[in-house]
């Protein structure tokens, strides 16, 4: 009988050996809850794709920021549903709009704990869903949307955000949203692009969450799922234009090309667990296929092991408390 000369399985004898010799490992301060907030409701709603995920109330979006300020998270990352739309998603821009309404209202309540961000995209904004004003052949005009982009930037950093996380893959959006906030005296104003977003059959439950108007599809601007080498193109482009952070998304299903941008990018690189991501583990769990936690931990281990310095998930403030709880228990104290 042949004895194996070398033995990799003494390195995982026992839970504290294995948690010496971990390669990856997770903290609070890396993860960003994503949030919706409602125009016009009295009472969060429950969005029924996503369980246990709701559309805030300003009031009711205050207390789970400060719930997750208290987690110890990195951040939220801001989503407004407005209450009326238009061809060119003027609430977007209006001081008064739901999104900027309530990035003053966080800011106010926790943007000394965590990092008060939000997203710069038209599409919960247009009566049409798409991510920028269309031509007169139905066509997103790239141009056109970059100067709705420009005064969608200016009003959420006038309205306090920190970062803002551009999500419309329009060329050329990062210099241009760059140029506008250093003309207007906010240089300090962070840019997260979303370079590697993918055309991807995952955004479903999203949808239902910002009650999308979405008309046909994102195919002529959102990246082929087939293509790896075009997301690391992306991120580059961004880069040079000024990003300060880029991302892939969505995460799971791109670990390739979030690994490629992680090793290629000289700046910090995140990663977005999107709502399907979230919804298929909630439905399998539920159905008792998988185990839930596990799942959850592994899934998000998972897109930090592949490069990602910072992740985007719906379970953001739970999974911060199992790793409040372990660090605790290991430590002999009581949760």
């Amino acid at each position: 009988m042949s004895i194996p000369e070398t033995r990799p399985r003494r390195l995982r004898q026992q839970p504290a050996i294995r948690r010496l010799v971990s390669e990856t490992r997770l903290d609070p301060a890396e993860l960003v809850l994503p949030m919706f907030v409602r125009e016009g409701v009295s009472e969060p709603v429950e969005i029924s794709s996503m369980p246990g995920v709701r559309q805030h109330t300003v009031d009711s979006a205050k207390r789970a920021a400060a719930e997750a300020a208290a987690a110890g998270i990195g951040g939220v990352m801001l989503f407004g549903v407005p209450a009326e739309r238009d061809a060119v998603g003027s609430g977007a821009t209006d001081p008064d709009g739901i999104l900027n309404v309530a990035t003053r209202a966080l800011v106010a309540e926790v943007g000394d704990a965590l990092v008060v961000q939000t997203d710069l995209c038209l599409d919960e904004f247009t009566d049409h869903g798409h991510c920028g004003v269309l031509d007169d052949r139905g066509r997103v005009d790239n141009d056109r949307t970059l100067d709705r982009y420009r005064d969608m930037a200016l009003a959420q950093a006038e309205s306090g955000s920190a970062l803002l996380g551009l999500s419309g893959m329009m060329d050329g959006e990062v210099a241009a949203v760059r140029e506008t906030l250093d003309a207007a005296g906010f240089d300090d104003t962070i840019i997260l692009a979303y370079s590697a977003k993918f055309a991807s059959a995952l955004y479903g439950p999203f949808r239902e969450a910002v009650d999308s108007q979405l008309q046909g599809d994102r195919r002529t601007y959102q990246l082929d799922p087939a293509n790896r080498r075009e997301g690391l193109r992306e991120a580059l482009i961004d880069e040079a234009e000024g990003a300060d952070i880029v991302m892939v998304k969505p995460a799971g299903s791109f670990l390739d090309v979030l690994a490629d941008v992680a090793d290629t990018v000289s700046i910090p690189v995140w990663a977005y667990q999107v709502s399907g991501e979230y919804a298929m583990i909630e439905a399998a769990a539920r159905q008792g296929w998988i185990d839930r936690r596990r799942a959850i931990e592994e899934s998000v281990l998972s897109i930090k092991r592949a490069g990602a310095e910072v992740v985007l998930s719906y379970w953001a403030v739970e999974l911060a408390g199992w790793l409040d709880e372990a660090r605790g228990l290991r430590a002999g104290g009581t949760r």
